[in-house]
């Protein structure tokens, strides 16, 4: 049993406590209030004068995956020798033991969606992962989150650059959707009871399909943002938008269609036609139309320890500064649906929590102790 002591507890869903208690149990928190009492041999961690929030949640990242630092060696987001891999899975390419979740965890983040890269329009089925040291993936694995998906320069660069299909964004909405009507048009054979022949790709599809899995998009200009709503519109499929940059330009739109995003990196240069007005105007238009959204890094693009930054920049540019915490922490974790058990400081949820030397969205702050499923797994050495 752990105890966090005289905190300042940022709940996120009920208000500030001060001078709070947290009380863990087998990994859950068992308690939270200023009048709890701590059980005789519980470990302690006095917070006096410091902040305890939610752990951060990097929704989109490619830790493991594509690892910080490696070059090709570390690269395996892309199985690049077809645009339809989505009988890939994120799982068998993350390395536990990558730099990039030491980074993760002394930056705060207890939790990140490790999803394949975007060169293919399928690329594989993406996880939710905690940041616990471990070498076994399983063991930090706790759910898939959605299926990658790409639209825009990545997918008719790699190929039409290659002479193959698709060479345009006509070629990848096309050749999208002929693989969704495939995979429907297998699954209602299963259905039906009929044995059709096994198609690895169609049956990675299968959950996508039945809207068990939602179909996690990369997209950043409008028009690719817009034609992404309309296939999965088309197709009756949930669905999360990622990056969205020139989101600003189509506000109305994504709360028309109650659409979920994942903004960022902002805080990179313009690397492409793209993405070349990247800023912070899409998030501060969301956050004050209403459009639910959260941040994202896309790390290693930009280094997760940079993600309470961004939050921090966006309340500059003038968003709220509450809903820009909640936008790395509770809105991150609805954002992998995993909302129900990370995101908050709850009776009941992961006791995924950080204690900060300060405001979690100053730049002077550092993370003190970083706690997943109620282990210590980050302390800071102060010098």
């Amino acid at each position: 049993m752990l105890a966090v002591i005289n905190a300042r507890l940022e709940t996120l869903t009920n208000g500030v406590i001060e001078e709070g208690t947290l009380l863990v149990k087998d990994g859950k928190i068992a308690e939270i209030g200023a009048d709890v009492k701590v059980p005789e041999g519980a470990a302690v961690i006095d917070a006096k004068g410091r902040t305890v929030t939610p752990g951060i949640v990097e929704a989109h990242s490619h830790a493991g995956i594509n690892e910080k630092g490696l070059g090709w060696e570390g690269r395996d987001g892309n199985e690049g020798t077809s645009p339809i891999t989505p009988w890939c899975h994120a799982k068998d390419a993350i390395n536990m033991l990558a730099a990039d979740f030491d980074e993760f965890r002394e930056a705060g983040i207890t939790s990140t969606g490790v999803l394949p890269g975007s060169a293919n329009l399928l690329g594989g089925t993406a996880v939710a992962v905690k940041t616990k040291k471990t070498a076994i993936v399983e063991e930090a694995i706790f759910a898939e989150i959605g299926m990658k998906s790409a639209l825009g320069q990545n997918p008719k660069g790699k190929y039409g650059r290659a002479n193959k299909a698709p060479s345009t964004r006509m070629g990848n909405a096309a050749m999208l959707r002929e693989t969704l009507l495939k995979a429907q048009q297998y699954n209602r054979k299963k259905e039906a009871g009929e044995e059709p022949k096994f198609d690895k790709s169609m049956e990675a599809l299968i959950p996508v399909i039945k809207g068990e899995l939602p179909i996690l998009i990369h997209c950043h200009r409008a028009d690719d943002i817009v034609t992404s709503i309309r296939i999965c519109n088309e197709f009756n499929l949930k669905y999360t938008l990622e990056h969205v940059t020139e989101g600003y330009l189509i506000v109305d739109h994504l709360l028309k269609n109650d659409s979920l995003c994942a903004v960022g990196p902002t805080m990179f240069y313009g690397s492409k036609v793209e993405n070349k007005e990247r800023d912070f105007r899409t998030p501060v238009a969301l956050s004050k139309a209403g459009v639910r959204f959260c941040f994202t890094t896309d790390h290693a693009v930009v280094a997760g320890r940079h993600l309470r930054t961004t939050a921090g920049i966006a309340v500059s540019w003038g968003m709220d500064r509450d809903e820009a915490l909640k936008a790395i922490t509770l809105y991150s974790a609805r954002h992998m649906g995993q909302d129900h058990r990370l995101g908050s400081l709850e009776v009941g949820k992961d006791a995924d929590f950080v204690v900060w030397s300060g405001d979690p969205l100053c730049f002077l702050t550092h993370a003190d102790v970083t706690v997943v499923d109620g282990n210590v797994e980050y302390e800071r050495e102060v010098l």
